[in-house]
């Protein structure tokens, strides 16, 4: 959904025309209020704006298509009036049927239009059994042909497209009236969608036609492009139950939305051959959907987190740490709101660990150290084990001496001090001399740089942790 809802918009963006933004949420055994506001709090993260739709209005709503039913019986209506469409009162036994002699024989299985010659006698005598009935549209007796945006001309023979169904026994309109339906009432000039529905767009064609001479909507018909599929492990297409298809997962795992976005577009389309990083607004400027290749395209997770991570990197520092916010209080480091001591803690901070971030939440496990109370800090055992053992224990002895003797507590000092007494006099090699004080500091062997780590924390609590170390 999201790629599409990206394509869409880039391409209503770069052409200045106006992107709309419809709710189909006919299914009530799907759909619920609770999706709706989940789909519309994905569109405002990712930042897709839209100039028509919910919650911005416009001149064509409603646009929730659960609020249209009553525009959808009236157009029903009138294509049966005009005969372009009609009632089919084919049991689905009797489909399934004539389905198999079909395949049996050689023939197209779709539907053989049983109903579209009954008299007025044959409806009335099928009403008097009650016998439901569906409305079906009449498909034209000929070859449709039109030109896919991406994928060129493309023609769909006269036996491959039977008469479809429009409305449900129970009157419940279906995908294929509401959505052409809605694209001839609101003006839609292109429309951008997945190559799965590649398929039912000549018969919306033919039904587009059909308005044109009943008079619904204004005469014209769409353009269309049928956008790539997406696969996922397995190379098998990915559908809305795919944990990759949960947009507010990626945010909650410290995904930034213009990271994603960058990578959701390479997903079939590129800025250029040599280039993967890019802004929104340099899509937008460069979107051509021609460009658009129409092979499969594989979700690559590595990618993607390397993608957000090379746009978490572009951030100036107050934007970081703004976006921080939220996963430290979720950790519980830092208040809701915060202390003024802890936003000057975290925007201090944040310079040291901007380079080395992929994920937002990363930020947290690498900072933790310097919000967490002494009483419950601790050093992860793995590391502890590897790194203070008996020489690592000797390490940090003598990397306390010469802290303690410290008269200034700054980057500068406590690196001359540590590299003067470690390295020069231990002999040690810069890793196995500041390795052991990493942990013994910050409770794992990956955190910030260690001594601007050292004078964030403050000379007591340091002087604290190594010797807790010792203890």
């Amino acid at each position: 959904m999201a790629r599409t809802a990206l394509f869409s918009w880039a391409f209503a963006r770069h052409h200045k025309g106006t992107f709309v933004f419809r709710i189909e949420d006919t299914d009530a055994s799907r759909d619920s209020e609770e999706s709706y506001e989940t789909l519309i709090d994905v569109m405002r993260w990712l930042g897709l704006d839209w100039d028509e739709g919910p919650e911005v209005g416009g001149p064509h709503g409603p646009y929730r298509q659960s609020e249209r039913m009553d525009i959808y019986a009236d157009v029903a209506a009138k294509l049966i009036t005009a005969g372009k469409a009609y009632h089919c009162y084919c049991t689905a036994a009797e489909l399934e049927h004539r389905r198999d002699a079909a395949r049996a024989a050689g023939r197209p299985s779709g539907y053989d239009g049983q109903c579209r010659t009954l008299t007025d006698e044959d409806r009335a005598a099928f009403e008097a059994e009650g016998r439901p009935s569906v409305t079906r549209f009449r498909m034209p007796d000929r070859d449709v042909t039109f030109t896919d945006l991406v994928r060129g001309e493309i023609t769909f023979g006269v036996e491959n497209v039977q008469d479809y169904v429009l409305v449900r026994a129970n009157g419940h309109p279906l995908y294929t009236l509401t959505n052409p339906t809605d694209d001839a009432l609101m003006g839609i000039t292109h429309v951008l969608r997945g190559e799965d529905l590649l398929s039912s767009t000549p018969r919306q064609i033919a039904l587009y036609e059909a308005f044109a001479e009943i008079g619904v909507g204004g005469g014209f018909t769409p353009e269309f492009a049928h956008l790539p599929y997406v696969t996922g492990a397995g190379n098998k297409k990915l559908s809305k139950r795919d944990p990759e298809s949960n947009l507010l997962g990626y945010r909650d795992q410290g995904f930034l939305p213009e990271g994603l976005l960058n990578y959701l577009a390479l997903l079939g389309w590129s800025i250029a051959d040599d280039r993967d990083v890019f802004s929104i607004p340099e899509m937008v400027e460069a979107f051509e959907i021609g460009r658009v290749n129409p092979n499969p395209a594989r979700f690559d997770i590595k990618k993607c987190e390397a993608i957000n991570g090379s746009h978490v990197r572009e951030l100036a520092v107050n934007d970081l740490q703004g976006r921080l916010v939220p996963f430290f209080q979720k950790a519980e480091l830092i208040a809701d709101p915060p202390t003024a001591e802890q936003l000057h803690m975290l925007t201090t901070a944040t310079p040291l660990v901007h380079e080395r971030m992929t994920l937002l939440p990363e930020a947290v496990d690498m900072l933790r150290f310097l919000f967490i109370a002494d009483k419950e800090f601790s050093i992860d055992e793995s590391d502890r084990a590897k790194n203070l053992n008996e020489a690592g224990v000797t390490t940090v002895r003598a990397a306390r001496q010469a802290l303690e003797k410290l008269t200034s507590w700054d980057t500068e000092s406590i690196q001359a001090a540590l590299r003067d007494t470690l390295v020069e006099g231990l002999g040690l090699k810069p890793r196995l001399a500041f390795g052991p004080v990493r942990v013994a500091i910050t409770g794992s062997r990956i955190s910030p740089p260690l001594f601007e780590s050292l004078e964030l924390l403050g000379r007591d609590k340091s002087l604290a942790r190594l010797a807790a170390a010792l203890g």
